[in-house]
């Protein structure tokens, strides 16, 4: 019989790719899950305290603890008001997108409720930055066309207002989080009746005793707060850019990846270095990874997070125990970078953060305060619940809308 060479190479060849192929399979799929069941403790090991009311359940997989079920969103506590205003408008009411993302929602269900308490016209609002004199467009950051699509029914909204009316010195009202219908009847009205416009400014009191008083928010506000905001296109597509990088860069996690709100400003507020231990709410990167780690999260998993910088200090130390940390500046597009990056104007990063940490399949926040509970809203809303709380208990948050129950998952402390 004659033996071609060809065919004998041919087969070679072929069988070593199997062989490679095989490998490559052990070494990504195999391997991890016995290594993962060596250094790790099993799933009937970690004790996560669950509220009664979820049937979730988190297994320790792939590099870390995931919860196991699809994203699914909130269902909606409210019924969407109907808007009894048929005729003109009394007037209209302006205000103003300030301190962040985090307040955003915030002042724009204060303005919806007292513009539709009073049957007036909700101006678009524009957006201002942290510096004097720095301003936005509403249609820069966000989506015109959902903002008004959300409230139809629920209040007027005029997308061009009068240019005299929105260039003129109109009076300010200053109104605390949350405004009840008694502080617009007493305090609002009689200077809109009086003056038919007027500017509001939202006052944000971190007083409890304050903020207790106006602990309700009404059914007019639920959709202000939870859907009126979206971002425009670029930006989404930004976003939806750099979650698709970190997800790709998740082979052994299964694309999931984890976010920390890690800032070294944000380390910096007072609240933060006056604390002492029994009072302890902020954690720099060592304290995070040793967190991290705690729970069982290993160093293969991805991270992404919201401090930019990385020299030295705590944040080389957390970076040293999970080195597949990324950062918006390595994950965003060259165009993102160009139009976004180090701008005149700071709040667009702070923009990107907080959507990021919205859409991490795990949270986990250095600091506990506004912006934590902002993005808690968003993920709760999202269907997102997995969030650790460092030196926090276990518990339950049940507080979307204040009536809708929704678990929040923290690991048990030692």
């Amino acid at each position: 019989m004659v033996i071609d060479l060809r065919q004998v190479m041919a087969a070679i060849l072929t069988f070593s790719m199997f062989i490679m192929l095989g490998n490559m399979i052990k070494r990504d799929h195999i391997d991890p899950f016995f290594e993962t069941a060596q250094e790790s403790p099993g799933a009937a090991d970690n004790e996560f305290r669950v509220s009664k009311n979820s049937e979730v359940v988190l297994v320790e997989e792939s590099y870390g603890p995931w919860q196991q079920h699809d994203y699914k969103p909130a269902k909606r506590c409210w019924k969407k008001p109907t808007f009894k205003g048929k005729g003109q408008s009394n007037g209209y009411i302006f205000f103003s997108l300030t301190h962040g993302p985090e307040f955003h929602a915030s002042q724009v269900a204060n303005a919806v409720e007292v513009a539709r308490r009073l049957g007036a016209t909700l101006a678009l609002p524009d957006i201002k930055g942290t510096k004097f004199g720095e301003k936005k467009s509403f249609r820069d950051i966000y989506d015109v066309n959902n903002f008004v699509t959300t409230l139809k029914g629920v209040v007027r909204v005029d997308e061009h207002p009068p240019i005299e009316l929105s260039n003129s010195k109109l009076p300010i009202v200053r109104i605390p989080e949350r405004v009840s219908e008694g502080f617009i009847g007493s305090e609002i009205e009689p200077v809109f009746r009086a003056k038919r416009n007027l500017r509001i400014v939202t006052r944000f009191d971190t007083s409890p005793i304050k903020a207790k008083e106006n602990k309700l928010a009404s059914t007019s506000q639920c959709p202000a707060m939870f859907e009126s905001l979206k971002l425009q296109a670029e930006l989404q597509g930004l976003v939806d850019s750099m979650v698709g990088a970190l997800r790709s860069l998740s082979q052994t996690s299964k694309g999931r990846f984890v976010v920390i709100d890690l800032r070294s400003e944000m380390l910096q507020n007072k609240s933060c270095l006056e604390a002492d231990a029994s009072s302890k709410q902020c954690y720099d990167g060592e304290e995070m990874a040793k967190f991290l780690t705690r729970i069982g999260f290993k160093k293969q998993v991805t991270v992404y997070s919201t401090q930019t910088e990385w020299q030295g200090g705590s944040f080389k130390e957390f970076r040293n125990a999970f080195p597949n940390t990324f950062t918006k500046d390595v994950i965003m597009p060259a165009y993102g970078k160009a139009k976004f990056l180090n701008t005149e104007m700071a709040e667009y990063e702070r923009l990107l953060d907080y959507y990021m940490c919205a859409q991490g399949d795990v949270f986990v926040p250095a600091v506990t305060g506004r912006f934590y509970s902002s993005v808690l809203g968003q993920r709760i809303a999202s269907g997102r619940t997995q969030v650790f709380v460092p030196a926090e208990k276990g518990g339950a948050s049940n507080d979307f809308c204040h009536r809708l129950p929704i678990p929040l998952y923290t690991k048990e402390e030692s």
